[in-house]
């Protein structure tokens, strides 16, 4: 297999540059110019017809058949002008990915184009082989697609897409966006209650995101001559290259040539589909990049973060390139996040995460702001739950990624604000002089300082207008951590304003009785609250003193989703019932087992038909050269050393890996998912993964490079 990584090797130092072209000379002269969005419908609906539909995205009520006819007709003239052939309901189920099954516009029978407003509501993909988690059996195949109107249709090479839920026949929610639409709708009406204390003419509120999406890049060529990336998405193996972030020279760095143009032709595709990209940099490990968007409402924010995803992957291959979004493709290096930055907005422009020094404005601030510490400190499991996944596993608490205590930074400025209304009940937020930097630098302006500083330690952080929840993994779906945080905050939010309307009906003046709560929930809320180092033995003993939960793995952490509790929660706000929460689980459990099964067949074939086959065959080549020295009466000893060393590493990987199967089989009898996914944690992955995997990386320090067969970390990581 060696000639494969040195063929992948000469490909890349032949790679031709890939011209790289301006759909226009202005971004704004594109963008969304393949978005079927607000401004294309009011220029092609009848005036009424556009009233009915922003009226009913705006407050959630359902589209009528002739409005929808009338849509449907529009998007199709819209998006055949644009040379589209075929349509799809594009969603997301729990796959992890999305989903889409094209039909054509042209219908054979009479000869024309046609596209009704019922195929726009709804479409039957079969649902057979999609996780159901037991609601459906594999022979009942009919499931529904239904159309998401506050998502904008967009054109995709040839086909329009039209963002859509997926329910099984029976009703239960199949996809990520079901529960994620529930919950929004769920703070939706929760926190506008609570606006409502301050000021009547509030009337909904929007929750934001903004996810900056870390990725790797690699070669191609060096991608495919690693079949653990290809079939894992990881590399199993791999000794840490001399060289790696340690200099910290990368990130913020210079922008490679050949990513640089890979970007360049992704964000102007992202900007054609109305995806606000933003920011772009180098990120902490070598091969490593994030692009960060502006903020968008959640549902749209996520979806638009999908298709990004997708784009980026169909550009990549474009330029002899591949993207990992795996949460640690390298071991040793910086994993990959998606930290979702969020916040509240209401419908007249105020961000309730913005503090503010008038008085009124003030007290709203902090009572989101309390009552969200206070959501992640009743619900910090769940949260938990929220981002646990295999991939994330080997992220959470490792290089540059928060842990997995659920814990909130909220910065010195604002510990010294909730201290202080703890103490005394009333509070002022300066923004005088003190918010300033002074330099000392004469041709320096002062530095404006945020209200907090950052903590990258931190899984859930307050960052001066929002709250970032670094945790996620690169690789998930933010429907799923965003559907539990606006659950939690909407459930306390409704605590809150029944604790303050109760006070409030004894006889306290409401602004008292609203600090009487905030005070209370400061107070209760403390143990969540950590300011320091998140990477630190010390906070994981302190944490544990808190009586903090340490969930490690994915199998346990997701057990949250199913107390009496969190079940409570769900069916409460109407966003998955007990049925469907079982049945997620039974999915997440499902496809955990799957992934480590994956990733143990993939280091037996590697360790046993390519690694072990290539130490023996250089250790008989030291053999005949230990044999050569001793006849010639010279000291062989260094060369027999090196012969015993390499003949441990073959009987660790050899015993291990075979004591791996053995395990894998008797594992696989057991019929219970619950205890099937612990065993494949504990008997598996925690106990061979990493103990094959530093015979085989010693190996690769003993073995000639040109022996070698796998591509080395330090041939991937560096593109030229």
């Amino acid at each position: 297999m060696a000639y494969l990584r040195f063929e992948a090797l000469k490909k890349l130092n032949e790679r031709p540059s890939v011209p790289v072209s301006s759909p226009g000379p202005k971004v704004s002269d594109f963008f969304g110019e393949n978005v079927f969005n607000t401004e294309q419908m009011r220029a092609s609906l009848a005036p009424a017809v556009f009233k009915n539909v922003t009226a009913a995205i705006k407050n959630h009520d359902k589209i009528d058949a002739t409005t929808a006819d009338a849509v449907a007709s529009a998007a199709k003239l819209w998006a055949m002008s644009k040379g589209a052939t075929h349509f799809t309901h594009w969603f997301q189920p729990m796959t992890g990915g999305t989903a889409e099954k094209h039909d054509s516009f042209f219908d054979a029978q009479s000869g024309i184009e046609k596209f009704k407003g019922s195929e726009l509501v709804q479409q039957e993909p079969d649902a057979s082989s999609f996780p159901s988690g037991g609601i459906r059996s594999t022979f009942e195949a009919r499931g529904y697609t239904a159309w998401d109107p506050t998502s904008p249709m967009f054109l995709y090479g040839k086909t329009l897409c039209i963002p859509t839920v997926f329910v099984s026949y029976t009703g239960e929610s199949l996809d990520t966006k079901s529960p994620l639409l529930k919950a929004l709708k769920a703070v939706d009406v929760a926190a506008t209650k609570v606006c409502q204390l301050f000021d009547k003419d509030i009337q909904h509120v929007v929750a934001s995101l903004g996810p900056e999406q870390e990725y790797f890049v690699v070669d191609e060529a060096l991608y495919m001559a690693r079949p653990d990336l290809v079939m894992a998405s990881r590399t199993v193996f791999g000794h840490a290259p001399a060289r790696g972030q340690q200099m910290e020279d990368h990130y913020f760095g210079s922008i490679p040539a050949r990513v640089y143009d890979f970007m360049k032709e992704f964000e102007f595709e992202s900007w054609r589909l109305g995806i606000p990209v933003r920011t772009r940099h180098n990120e902490v490990a070598p091969c490593q990049f994030e692009v960060a968007p502006l903020f968008e409402e959640v549902n749209v924010a996520n979806d638009h973060n999908q298709l990004m995803m997708d784009v980026m992957g169909r550009v990549a291959e474009k330029h002899n390139l591949k993207v990992l979004f795996h949460e640690k493709p390298f071991a040793g290096l910086n994993g990959s996040g998606k930290h979702n930055n969020w916040s509240l907005i209401t419908d007249n422009g105020i961000n309730l995460y913005a503090p503010s020094s008038s008085a009124r404005d003030n007290l709203l601030f902090l009572t989101f702001f309390v009552t969200t510490i206070k959501a992640v400190h009743e619900y910090c499991d769940l949260l938990r739950a929220s981002i646990a996944t295999a991939a994330n596993d080997f992220r959470l608490g490792a290089n540059e990624a928060p842990p997995a205590i659920m814990s909130v930074f909220i910065g010195t400025q604002m510990s010294a604000v909730l201290d202080e209304l703890e103490k005394k009940g009333n509070v002022k937020i300066e923004k005088g002089d003190n918010m300033y930097m002074k330099l000392g630098i004469d041709q320096i302006p002062e530095i404006i300082l945020d209200a907090t500083d950052r903590n990258r330690t931190s899984p859930f952080a307050f960052t001066g207008n929002k709250f970032e929840f670094r945790a996620v993994g690169a690789s998930d779906n933010c429907a799923i951590p965003m559907t539990v945080l606006n659950l939690i905050v909407a459930a306390q939010l409704d605590h809150f304003n029944e604790a303050v309307t109760k006070e409030i009906d004894k006889g306290t003046e409401k602004r008292l009785a609203i600090v009487n709560v905030l005070r209370k929930y400061i107070k209760e809320s403390k143990s969540v609250r950590f300011e320091g180092d998140g990477y630190s033995e010390d906070w994981v003993k302190e944490a544990a003193k808190r009586g903090m939960n340490n969930i490690k793995n994915m199998p346990r952490a997701i057990e949250a989703y199913l107390t009496k509790e969190s079940v409570a929660l769900f069916e409460k706000h109407g966003v998955l019932s007990h049925k469907e929460l079982e049945a997620r689980n039974e999915i997440r459990l499902e496809a955990y087992i799957k992934k480590v099964q994956i990733e143990a067949r993939v280091i037996g074939d590697l360790a046993m038909n390519h690694i072990i086959p290539t130490a023996i065959a250089y250790q008989n080549k030291l053999i005949q050269n230990a044999n050569g020295l001793k006849g010639l009466g010279v000291d062989n000893k260094a060369v027999v050393q090196t012969i015993k060393e390499i003949s441990g590493h073959i009987d660790t990987i050899k015993n291990g890996t075979r004591q791996m199967v053995e395990e894998r089989k008797r594992i696989n009898k057991i019929t219970d998912t619950h205890k099937r996914a612990f065993a494949y944690c504990d008997d598996v992955k925690e106990k061979y993964f990493d103990t094959i995997r530093d015979a085989v990386d010693k190996l690769e320090l003993l073995v000639d490079d040109e022996d070698w067969p796998l591509v080395k970390y330090r041939e991937m990581l560096f593109l030229r």
